[in-house]
């Protein structure tokens, strides 16, 4: 970690980032930035990260964008630059390597600017990180997906909740053609299309109520802040 008057620099201690980039992540503040993320993939840069972290890394990229709304394009980035304003309103609830994602939901809550600068990553040492990608990468999704509960319910219950309706209603029409031609119903079938179209209309109707509570609470939230 690295402080310089109001800004902030973040820095993984693993060695794989370079020191010696660490203005190209500050000059972004003096222009008005509140927040600058050293990122391994814009600009077409990480051509040297492997296949299944990157496949990995724009998993969570996704994630994290459906949870907070922000687009990035390496949320789990380790080198970050921070202004005043970010130093101020940031503050974090998580502990583990989940915080990365929690950062940028927190920067789209408060209306942070923020930008991102290409920065290089080696991944030739040995024993560099301290958490293994398949454990880090499960436990960031979960920790996105807890958020996106109570963030996106629209996301979270009515998208799920409209695919497993529309399944169960395709379904019936399906068994009621088939019935007209002279067909039958069948026990198990019939029993998942009636348990689908439930589910999913619940589901659906659950993501609307939350979501218009959360709403409601982002607005009170708003008018305490004025």
């Amino acid at each position: 970690m690295c402080i310089r008057d109001s800004s902030m620099v973040i820095i993984d201690s693993d060695g794989q980032h370079d020191p010696s980039e660490i203005p190209k992540l500050l000059e972004p503040l003096r222009d008005g930035f509140d927040l600058v993320i050293g990122s391994r993939f814009v600009n077409g840069n990480g051509k040297n990260v492997p296949i299944c972290r990157k496949f990995g890394m724009k998993v969570l990229d996704v994630a994290t964008y459906i949870a907070g709304g922000l687009h990035v394009t390496d949320s789990q980035s380790g080198f970050r630059a921070y202004g005043k304003k970010a130093i101020e309103n940031i503050n974090l609830n998580g502990t583990d390597m989940s915080a990365g994602s929690e950062i940028l939901i927190q920067a789209r809550d408060h209306k942070l600017k923020f930008t991102e600068v290409e920065i290089h990553c080696r991944y030739d040492l040995e024993d560099c990180s301290s958490e293994h990608p398949f454990i880090h990468g499960p436990r960031v999704l979960f920790r996105l997906l807890k958020d996106m509960e109570y963030r996106r319910p629209l996301y979270y219950f009515a998208v799920p909740g409209m695919i497993m309706a529309s399944a169960g209603v395709l379904m019936g029409l399906k068994f009621l053609q088939d019935y007209i031609l002279g067909g039958y119903l069948r026990f198990g079938p019939t029993l998942l299309m009636v348990m689908l179209t439930i589910i999913g209309a619940f589901m659906i109707f659950t993501g609307i109520i939350l979501h218009a509570i959360s709403r409601m609470m982002f607005i009170n939230e708003q008018i305490r802040r004025q």
